[in-house]
């Protein structure tokens, strides 16, 4: 992989790039995943919100409890996702990378929802919930 990654949405009204190496690749199989994207499974890279850029006046976002999930109000893309509870990292749609086929996802997360038809049969671990931990709030 190279140091700078890109991606952007459909359209091209907002383009991002991060550098460095991603820190975690993943499917999600939760339902709130499923609705933000409209797919059966979500993929993820995730960086150092630090080595992030984001560009674009069109990025909007929507916010649910401590996530914030940012997508194209032009062209509608989902763009990337971010938890308060992880502030240090910015997880983008894998499809939404200019090369996606560089990221391979190392864990399935929120295995508890997968739809009964999808079948991904590529021997990578299965968590029931998330594949990140996350600090417990009171």
């Amino acid at each position: 992989m190279t140091d700078t990654h890109t991606g952007g949405c459909r359209c091209g009204a907002v383009r991002f790039e991060a550098r460095g190496e991603p820190g975690h690749v993943s499917y999600c199989h939760c339902a709130d995943c499923r609705r933000a994207t409209g797919a059966p499974v979500s993929a993820f890279v995730g960086f150092p919100a630090a080595a992030v850029t984001i560009e674009g006046e069109a990025l909007r976002r929507f916010v649910n409890g401590p996530v914030a999930r940012s997508f194209c109000g032009t062209c509608g893309t989902p763009i990337a996702y971010t938890d308060e509870r992880l502030a240090d990292t910015v997880y983008f749609m894998l499809g939404a990378m200019d090369a996606p086929g560089q990221y391979r996802p190392s864990v399935h997360a929120f295995v508890r929802e997968q739809l009964p038809f999808v079948h991904m049969p590529d021997g990578l671990p299965r968590e029931l919930g998330h594949s990140v931990p996350r600090p417990q709030t009171d």
